[in-house]
């Protein structure tokens, strides 16, 4: 027997198809957001053409700096608590039933134990958006919390997960091109330059800032230390935006900063050098570590996150952007939102804002 969602996916392909033939499709974004989007639009609208129009891909893109742990800050807000908690919950099964696959490894996806402690502050130790989602989230034994350094109070452990872009995002994207879409280099100044298109996601990240003349988007900006240490695998996160988070082939993260309405996209040395002592508080080893690189980069941050639909000069668009620094945690629950929103909008004959 079908289920449900395969006859109402079907329904929606038969639909749209009598109306548009082939529906033409932008996604406006390399990174994360964009990426994970155009797939699963993909996923539920099999004969639509996707295009991914971006100035950056792979590499070059802010999610392939970040760690990708699957930590969502308290702070991570959509327009209401119901859709925040949504997004966060869609995301952790979307996660996880990639982890669960054989692929998982090549997905860059892998389990990750974390510890989080404090010296001052218990309530920082807590995470009530993902608390009832993990498989363990408790506070650490007295035998753990000597793992912090010296005057830390408080501690929790959890089990998590974590995505690296740097194989997430060519493994999407091979997906993407091998169903017929595309991956465009180009910049996009405004949206009457896609009217041929019958449906534009505008996930640009910082760049819907000038795209849409949004000015409760900003820059945070951030900067990390990779380095070479397999012997690491947990990951910690302490005061100051302290955090250390182990990857695939040994790959370690050390972090951070958070610069607010900064666009300073030049490694500092002092941040630099913060981060390392902060971090050699925990693991002393890792002053010792091979430095491969030091990476700075700028997350989009709007609160609440923008996912909705609007109609601008024309073009049918729905926005998906302002995750600030938990893009790559939260990304496929506000694709899914803004992949339904989609739907619903290129079938739809308004005129109005959704």
């Amino acid at each position: 027997m079908k289920s449900m969602q395969s006859i109402v996916t079907k329904c929606l392909e038969t639909t749209t198809s009598k109306m548009y033939g082939q529906p033409n499709i932008a996604v406006i974004g390399g990174g994360v957001v964009g990426i994970t989007v155009a797939k699963l639009f993909q996923d539920q609208l099999k004969n639509a053409k996707v295009t991914v129009l971006a100035e950056q891909f792979t590499e070059d893109t802010t999610s392939h700096i970040a760690a990708g742990i699957f930590k969502p800050g308290t702070s991570f807000k959509g327009p209401t608590k119901e859709i925040t908690k949504k997004w966060v919950n869609d995301s952790w099964h979307y996660w996880q039933d990639m982890l669960k696959t054989p692929d998982a490894e090549q997905i860059g996806i892998m389990p990750l134990g974390t510890y989080i402690f404090s010296k001052e502050n218990y309530h920082v130790t807590r995470n009530y958006l993902i608390e009832d989602l993990m498989p363990i989230y408790r506070p650490v034994t007295d035998e753990e919390l000597k793992l912090a350094p010296v005057g830390t109070k408080f501690g929790s452990y959890f089990l998590t997960l974590k995505a690296e872009c740097g194989r997430y995002l060519p493994w999407m994207e091979k997906i993407i091109v091998q169903r017929g879409g595309e991956l465009v280099k180009r910049k996009v100044e405004n949206f009457a330059s896609l009217s041929n298109y019958d449906l534009v996601f505008n996930c640009a990240g910082l760049g819907a800032k000038y795209l849409c003349d949004d000015h409760d988007l900003v820059p945070i900006r951030g900067q990390v230390i990779k380095v070479k240490a397999p012997w690491v695998k947990s990951s910690f996160y302490g005061d100051t935006d302290t955090y250390i988070i182990p990857g695939l082939n040994g790959v370690v993260t050390l972090g951070g900063c958070r610069g607010y309405a900064s666009y300073n996209l030049n490694n500092c040395k002092y941040d630099a050098a913060s981060i390392m002592e902060r971090c050699s508080e925990f693991i002393p080893s890792l002053k010792d570590a091979e430095v491969i690189a030091h990476k700075v980069g700028l997350r989009p941050h709007r609160s609440p996150v923008r996912v909705e639909a609007e109609l601008i000069d024309g073009v049918k668009v729905v926005h998906c952007y302002g995750h600030g620094g938990d893009g790559v945690a939260t990304a496929p629950g506000t694709a899914i939102d803004a992949v339904e929103k989609g739907l619903n909008f290129l079938r739809s004959n308004t005129r109005n804002k959704l």
